[in-house]
């Protein structure tokens, strides 16, 4: 059975770092383009960070400057280092990861919360 598994979430105050791991088993992770997801109470859940099999990032405007989406393909793991965290970026956060189109699977992780608090 195909799992994606998160560890790091927690709670951290305002302007603080936090690193959330999102470890596979049972992918070829090196194939899979890793997501990183949020949602917060009362608000859709939006993507934050993506990284190509090839490490090419891409990230949405809560993400920048401030996340980074780091993989390790010999550990089947990806990343969110996220700096300077403010209490909006409060929220349970996911990853997920997508096959490419000739294999086209999605498989999501259990959700982490962060919580950004004085």
């Amino acid at each position: 059975q195909v799992q994606l598994v998160e560890t790091g979430g927690g709670v951290v105050q305002p302007g603080g770092s936090l690193t959330l791991s999102c470890t596979t088993s049972r992918i070829n992770f090196n194939i899979y383009t890793m997501n990183w997801h949020r949602h917060a109470p009362g608000k859709h859940r939006e993507l934050v960070a993506q990284i190509t099999p090839l490490s090419k990032t891409n990230y949405t405007d809560p993400a920048k400057g401030r996340f980074t989406i780091p993989r390790i393909n010999a550990k089947s793991t990806a990343y969110l280092k996220m700096t300077n965290l403010k209490h909006e970026d409060t929220a349970v956060y996911y990853c997920n990861a997508d096959g490419p189109d000739w294999h086209p699977t999605r498989y999501w992780g259990q959700g982490n919360q962060v919580t950004v608090s004085s």
